[in-house]
């Protein structure tokens, strides 16, 4: 990885006719009143962008957002066959709770498969496949990952919430970029598969790739990630967001809304007619 010298990394942008143009991106001011960190790759001018570069390098529990290396476990490992394959609700073993009113909870309580279970965040589902991978399989694969602390000790079905797990911003964009272009020890297949559920957000001038994550990292303090990747015409943008709060409702919109506001910014997202 290329680190900055100064806090603000230069992010180039291609000037008209040809050439290229150094400009400094300052991006603090979106992040008025909230503690995170901000990190982008832009991978064809081979740049990087940050905000909060010591937050950048700090790890945390990556909470769903490990639901994307889970899912190429699952797949690579055969315990899971493909997108559609279904893992049925244990209503005994994981019972609604009272947050289950509320998104993406609402949609918990029923059977799922992996395709459904990414898109609505669906822990269950998540820990019932980590239970079939099992801790061998599971250990070797985060190591060959290069993920984060590789460190996976406690419940199976738990480290990656709670437990020994750690994974910094800087850390998910260099997993991120192994990802997409296929330098992970994992097929090809598993890798399109959960390339395709990624997928958030289509247009005909980008497609947007994304995974939100969130939970207590400390008494009364929460965190909230969206990591992904941006892909245009002609470029892929891979970043990693975090934010704090006092709550999980207070990180589960902002982490999200700081980041479009981010890539809108920095003229990646269109702006949002009012």
């Amino acid at each position: 990885m290329k680190k900055c010298t100064a806090i603000w990394c230069l992010l180039m942008t291609l000037a008209a006719g040809g050439g290229a143009t150094a400009k400094a991106q300052d991006v603090s001011s979106y992040f008025k009143d909230t503690v995170g960190a901000f990190v982008l790759y832009d991978m064809k001018r081979d740049r990087y962008l940050r905000h909060n570069e010591a937050r950048c390098r700090t790890r945390f529990s990556p909470k769903s957002t490990f639901k994307i290396p889970n899912s190429l476990i699952g797949l690579e490992t055969g315990v899971i066959r493909d997108a559609d394959f279904i893992i049925k609700w244990n209503r005994t073993k994981y019972p609604p709770q009272p947050n289950w009113n509320q998104e993406p909870f609402i949609h918990w309580g029923r059977d799922h498969t992996l395709r459904s279970a990414l898109k609505h965040s669906v822990v269950w589902y998540y820990r019932e496949l980590a239970l079939k991978v099992g801790e061998e399989r599971m250990k070797r694969h985060i190591a060959a990952f290069d993920y984060g602390n590789e460190q996976v000790s406690g419940a199976v079905d738990d480290f990656w919430l709670n437990g020994s797990l750690k994974i910094s911003a800087d850390e998910q964009v260099e997993f991120l970029k192994r990802f997409y272009n296929g330098r992970l020890p994992v097929s090809p297949r598993a890798v399109n598969i959960v390339k395709e559920i990624l997928v958030t957000e289509q247009t005909p001038a980008y497609k947007l790739s994304a995974k939100t994550g969130g939970g207590s990292v400390g008494t009364g303090v929460y965190i909230g990630w969206y990591i992904g990747y941006l892909e245009t015409k002609d470029n892929v943008y891979f970043f990693a967001t975090n934010v704090e709060g006092a709550s999980f409702a207070d990180t589960r919109e902002r982490r999200v809304e700081v980041t479009r506001r981010v890539l809108t910014g920095l003229g990646l997202l269109p702006k949002v007619k009012p």
